[in-house]
C-alpha cells in the first residue's frame, strides 16, 4: 500500500517526542501548594499521589525539604533523562543549595503511596550569614540551618537560643511542650506537617509530654 503525500508529511510529527509544557514557577505548579509566605520564606506542600508526575517547574532559590511520608520518586531536570528512584522515609530532609539562577524539574512518584513533602524556599541567600548557631547542625545550605530533634517520650531537647526567624516543624503528631529560662512553658497538641514561622529571638527548650516518639526540625534563617 503506497503512502500519499500527506500521509508522508504526518510522519516526522508521529516520530519527534512531543515538547513538554513550558516549565511554571514552583508556586504555580498545581500540586504544590502554598501555605505560608512572607519577605524570608515560601512554604509549600506537595502531595504528589501514587504514579503521578508534576509539572515541570522553576526553583530559583535555595530550600529546605522535610519528607513528611515514605515514598520512591524519580527526578527529571528539564531536556535531561529521569533519574534513577530514590527512597526517602518520614522526617528525611535536606538543605539544598542553588546551582547558577535556577533548577528546573519534575517529580514522578513511583511509589505505591502518596508522596508528602514540605518545601521551604527561602527568599533571599544572605551576604553575610549570621554565625549564631542554636544547637549541633543537621543541614545547612547559604541560607539556613537545620536543627533535628527526635524525642523519645518524657525527653527534651537542650535550651537553645534561636537569634533569628525559624520555621518550626512537627514532623510526627506531639505533644509538644516548649520552656523558656524563666519557667514559662506552652503546651500544644501538634499534628505531622504542623509548622509556624517565628520572628522574634527565642530561648527555650523542647520537650516531648506525650506517650509515643516525635521529631521536630527547625529551619533557622542566616
Amino acid at each position: 500500500m503506497k503512502l500519499g503525500l500527506p500521509s508522508l508529511l504526518l510522519l516526522p510529527a508521529l516520530l519527534v517526542p512531543q515538547q513538554p509544557g513550558t516549565p511554571v514557577p514552583v508556586e504555580q505548579e498545581p500540586l504544590h501548594k502554598v501555605e505560608f509566605k512572607n519577605e524570608e520564606v515560601t512554604v509549600m506542600r506537595l502531595i504528589l499521589p501514587a504514579g503521578e508526575t508534576t509539572q515541570y517547574h522553576v526553583h530559583a532559590h535555595d530550600r529546605v525539604a522535610i519528607h513528611l511520608s515514605a515514598a520512591s520518586t524519580t527526578q527529571q531536570e528539564w531536556n535531561e533523562r529521569e533519574s534513577a528512584p530514590t527512597t526517602v522515609k518520614v522526617g528525611d530532609f535536606s538543605a539544598l543549595t542553588l546551582k547558577g539562577t535556577s533548577y528546573t524539574h519534575r517529580v514522578h512518584n513511583v511509589g505505591s503511596g502518596p508522596y508528602e513533602v514540605l518545601d521551604i524556599e527561602l527568599a533571599a541567600r544572605p551576604a553575610n550569614p549570621a554565625s549564631d548557631i542554636a544547637a549541633a547542625v543537621a543541614a545547612e545550605n547559604p541560607s539556613a540551618r537545620v536543627y533535628n530533634w527526635v524525642l523519645g517520650p518524657g525527653a527534651s531537647s537542650p535550651m537553645h537560643t534561636h537569634m533569628r526567624p525559624y520555621i518550626i516543624v512537627s514532623v510526627t503528631p506531639l505533644n509538644l511542650k516548649m520552656s523558656s529560662p524563666d519557667g514559662q512553658t506552652a503546651s500544644h497538641d501538634v499534628g505531622a506537617g504542623d509548622f509556624r514561622f517565628v520572628p522574634a529571638t527565642v530561648t527555650h527548650n523542647l520537650s516531648n509530654i506525650g506517650k509515643t516518639p516525635g521529631q521536630i526540625i527547625e529551619v533557622e534563617l542566616k
